[in-house]
């Protein structure tokens, strides 16, 4: 039997992904707990809606990265923060503060979500910006900082 299955099942697949199980299997564990239902026609085009859906999530979410890579490509952030002797920070730069300071001085909303922050915690901080088709990456002090391609405006 067909099925389309509504969560991930151990050894049969994962949501969204049509699956051939046996009829036992389908009607006395799979539809009776709602992890799947029978692969109807009408079924069948909801799930081709669903994915076509989240085809042009993606794109449009790569559209966007890719006009906030052409504004931010070679440029820097400066982030300030109050720093001790021996050039610690106290605290740290959170991915919410780049975020927040790429907002503020270029005009780009970022997900804070989107930013990996390697606990910069030490100065100086060197920005250098390495781009890798829709990703860009600030590498600072041997600690990396992550702006991922999805970014959200």
């Amino acid at each position: 039997m067909k099925v389309v299955l509504l969560a991930d099942v151990k050894g049969s697949g994962k949501k969204g992904e049509l699956v051939n199980v046996s009829d036992g299997y389908a009607r006395n564990f799979l539809l009776p707990r709602g992890l799947a239902k029978e692969a109807n026609a009408q079924a069948m085009n909801e799930l081709k809606n669903a994915q076509a859906a989240a085809e042009h999530r993606v794109q449009v979410e790569k559209e966007k990265a890719g006009e906030a890579k052409a504004k931010l490509d070679g440029k820097s952030v400066k982030v300030t923060a109050k720093a001790g002797q021996g050039g610690k920070l106290f605290g740290s730069v959170t991915s919410k503060e780049i975020a927040e300071a790429i907002g503020q001085q270029f005009g780009v909303q970022i997900d804070k979500r989107r930013v990996e922050c390697a606990g910069l915690r030490h100065l100086p901080v060197r920005n250098q910006a390495v781009h890798r088709d829709q990703r860009q990456a600030v590498r600072r002090g041997g600690r990396g900082v992550r702006l991922h391609g999805g970014l959200c405006c």
